[in-house]
């Protein structure tokens, strides 16, 4: 039981301390705060400005969740593909890389060509960036697929499509799942990123606006915000593998 308190008691205590050491920081060294704000700047700038804020994190959760969504869907297919097929798999896996190595900044101009500037690009910026770890987690799952058991089910007469079926999608589960909770962070960066540079809402775009008024504490209030948001979808993605892929933890395995 005490084992357990702690563990549920150090997130906070933990983020409790590091709040107090910045506002010692900011008190003690009297840091301006266009340099950098106090936790009690920005918790004032968080009250203040309450309901600016809440519509446009409302508009960043919604285009993260949009392109977060599409990214789990076509992630999970290429990586079904990749993972099934060494001849797609040879084929894509160097582009993938080689398009996920651009700066998903440098791609946010195109789409705004493309689309207009507005919910479309974040959305598509979500995306792409959330896509990549999916792909590589089913992928990853599928290959690790022992031998012995593909043998075992052509020798009973089961077809690549039925392999796939009893035995790949539920081995690639656990790492379908742990990909989720690293996308969904990913998402967020995504959509904030095109919100900061082609975008007439979301919390992205609210930090530019405030910047442009040298408003430091609600550029930090902001991000304080989206962390909050990615800490809340995480957790809703880490309790959803527990629940889903129980049998793939072993008891001492660390749960995240």
């Amino acid at each position: 039981m005490n084992v357990l308190l702690t563990r549920r008691l150090l997130p906070w205590s933990t983020t409790v301390g590091l709040l107090v050491l910045w506002q010692l920081v900011c008190v003690v060294l009297r840091v301006d705060t266009f340099i950098l704000p106090s936790p009690l700047e920005v918790s004032r700038s968080l009250v203040q400005n309450t309901g600016l804020i809440m519509v446009n994190a409302l508009q960043t959760l919604m285009t993260t969740v949009a392109g977060f969504a599409l990214g789990v869907a076509a992630g999970m297919a290429l990586g079904l593909l990749l993972g099934t097929s060494r001849t797609v798999y040879d084929g894509l896996y160097p582009v993938m890389i080689g398009f996920n190595s651009i700066p998903k900044v440098a791609i946010v101009p195109v789409l705004v060509i493309w689309f207009g500037i507005g919910t479309v690009p974040a959305i598509l910026t979500a995306f792409v960036t959330a896509a990549f770890p999916i792909v590589v987690n089913v992928a990853t799952g599928l290959a690790t697929i022992e031998p012995e058991w593909q043998d075992v089910l052509r020798v009973l007469g089961a077809r690549k499509w039925q392999i796939l079926m009893k035995i790949g999608i539920p081995r690639a589960l656990p790492y379908f799942f742990a990909s989720l909770k690293v996308a969904i962070t990913l998402a967020f960066v995504g959509s904030v990123v095109a919100e900061t540079v082609a975008a007439n809402a979301g919390i992205g775009f609210l930090m530019m606006t405030a910047s442009g008024r040298f408003d430091v504490p609600l550029v930090f209030a902001g991000l304080v915000v989206v962390g909050a948001m990615g800490i809340l979808m995480y957790e809703v993605f880490a309790r959803l593998e527990r629940r889903l892929t129980f049998w793939a933890i072993r008891s001492g395995d660390l749960i995240t």
